[in-house]
């Protein structure tokens, strides 16, 4: 069966997953580059397929890639073996550059986005690379259909790398709605600007399987960039937005009156340890307080006694430090009233 990744394409079963691997593999994948089209340039005279469009306009890169013939899935598949088990840089060559259409193909689909098309399709070529790198032709499945998850991953990336100055996310999520979220809104005619109204956004939650929180926050980030000197109101004199901005810090006295009460939760644990004997306080430092917990077995042996008997000493120190810091704080309130 095949699977589905966060931005909804669908990898081939056994295929690796770019989400984990594609920020390692990158460097390998423009070196592969480097290696096909060197060998490739020094054995023949004819134009080479190199990662980057570097012509004039990608109207001659598509005339220069139609000289490169389809592959049959047999000759696919030998060549393919012949990269993958002898190294053979020209079979390579010849996997890549017969797919340099598919990648065209894909990378028109996000020319909303407002990138570079070249761009687009150098960063395409770099997850063909990657794929033939990785192609296994034992599975069974054609090389394009492998090709595809990962020719999207490596654009996915770079869109969401350069598409706006603030850094949009690279979770599970946030790359889910970032693809998709347009689609989902043009489908229940949420298209007008600003926020969506409540049960638009409950409904498009449902349907990505994502927060509501997220499809607010990346609705709002997909409207632009806006600078925070920009008026509110196109007359002029308008507030700016950033005068409109909250502080949502505490105030000084909020922080001061903060800080006295962890001092003087910290004081009364102080005391309320002292009540403990050295065994009682050693074991309920280390399962309660300490970053890295030891558990029962190793204090056990380190007692020397049973396991069962360190869970009743933690149980009974719990129980004398809760009713001593209960003290302690009670006393405390007095002394303020």
């Amino acid at each position: 069966m095949p699977r589905t990744n966060v931005v909804g394409t669908t990898a081939p079963s056994g295929s690796g997953r770019p989400a984990n691997d594609f920020a390692r593999s990158k460097t390998r994948a423009t070196t592969l580059a480097e290696q096909l089209l060197r060998d490739r340039a020094e054995r023949t005279a004819r134009p080479r397929a190199a990662s980057r469009p570097k012509i004039e306009g990608t109207g001659r890169y598509l005339e220069e890639i139609r000289r490169f013939p389809m592959l049959a899935a047999e000759e696919e598949c030998a060549l393919a073996k012949r990269w993958r088990e002898h190294g053979d840089a020209d079979a390579a060559h010849k996997l890549v550059t017969s797919h340099l259409r598919l990648v065209i193909k894909i990378a028109l689909g996000y020319r909303g986005y407002g990138l570079p098309m070249s761009e687009l399709i150098s960063e395409g070529n770099l997850g063909l690379m990657q794929a033939t790198k990785r192609f296994d032709p034992e599975q069974g499945f054609r090389f394009a259909t492998y090709a595809i998850w990962w020719i999207k991953a490596a654009i996915h990336e770079y869109i969401l790398r350069s598409w706006s100055l603030v850094k949009i996310g690279t979770t599970a999520n946030q790359k889910k709605l970032f693809f998709n979220l347009r689609k989902a809104k043009s489908k229940i005619a949420a298209l007008e600007d600003g926020d969506m109204r409540p049960d638009q956004v409950k409904l498009i939650a449902q349907r990505l399987a994502v927060p509501e929180q997220d499809v607010v926050e990346m609705n709002r980030r997909l409207a632009g960039d806006v600078s925070l000197n920009a008026q509110m109101r196109e007359d002029s004199g308008s507030d700016e937005r950033q005068d409109w901005l909250a502080d949502e810090s505490s105030d000084q006295e909020s922080r001061l009156a903060e800080s006295e009460q962890l001092e003087g939760r910290k004081k009364a644990l102080g005391e309320a340890l002292s009540v403990l004997g050295d065994r009682e306080r050693r074991i309920f430092e280390a399962r309660q307080l300490a970053d890295d917990v030891i558990t029962l077995e190793e204090l056990a042996v380190e007692f020397g006694i049973s396991r069962e008997c360190v869970r009743q000493i933690e149980v009974r120190a719990f129980q004398k430090v809760q009713r001593a810091v209960q003290i302690a704080v009670a006393a405390c309130e007095r002394v303020h009233w």
